[in-house]
């Protein structure tokens, strides 16, 4: 049954956050292509449809912790400091990617699809301030799609970071 769990948790692992880590990677310069050519509809499209990838397969990849859970517990290293690490860690990946990332791809998908000619200043949907910022709409839109870019890379770093515990499992007995 252990062999069971850790082969689902794995597959959950790479089919679920594989997406998120990679859509989220390519959401911010996409973001900056769609902010320069407001007319461009495809631009809009592929931000729209990297945001919903990240999306689902975030909610998909709830299924990770679930089946990792299942696993320690069959495997009885629910103690283990690297498991109770890498739980820290996943919690935390799970932070940045609910509430700083989701929210700032959706400001920005909101910001794009909207167009310019309704508001003058779709940057100052997505960098949180509204409008009047010295160099523009397209300034505070770039610096939104920076900061983005560094959340992403937070995310994208804690998920290593654990997938490394789960390969080392320091104290294994596996000889890893």
């Amino acid at each position: 049954m252990t062999k069971f769990l850790l082969a689902v948790h794995v597959l959950a692992a790479i089919v679920a956050i594989g997406p998120v880590a990679v859509a989220a990677s390519m959401f911010p310069p996409a973001a900056r292509r769609a902010i320069e050519a407001p007319d461009d509809v495809r631009a809009a499209e592929t931000l729209q449809l990297l945001y919903r990838i990240c999306r689902v397969y975030a909610v998909v990849g709830v299924a990770v912790p679930v089946f990792g859970f299942a696993t320690a517990s069959n495997m009885h290293v629910l103690g283990s400091a690297w498991l109770i690490t890498s739980i820290a860690l996943t919690a935390l990946a799970a932070v940045v990617l609910a509430a700083l990332v989701l929210p700032r791809q959706s400001a920005l998908v909101e910001g794009t699809t909207k167009g310019t000619a309704e508001d003058g200043a779709s940057g100052g949907v997505a960098g949180g301030t509204a409008g009047g910022v010295a160099g523009g709409a397209k300034a505070v839109t770039r610096q939104a799609t920076a900061q983005l870019a560094m959340f992403t890379g937070v995310f994208n770093l804690l998920w290593a970071a654990v997938t490394v515990l789960m390969i080392v499992r320091p104290g294994s007995t596996t000889g890893a």
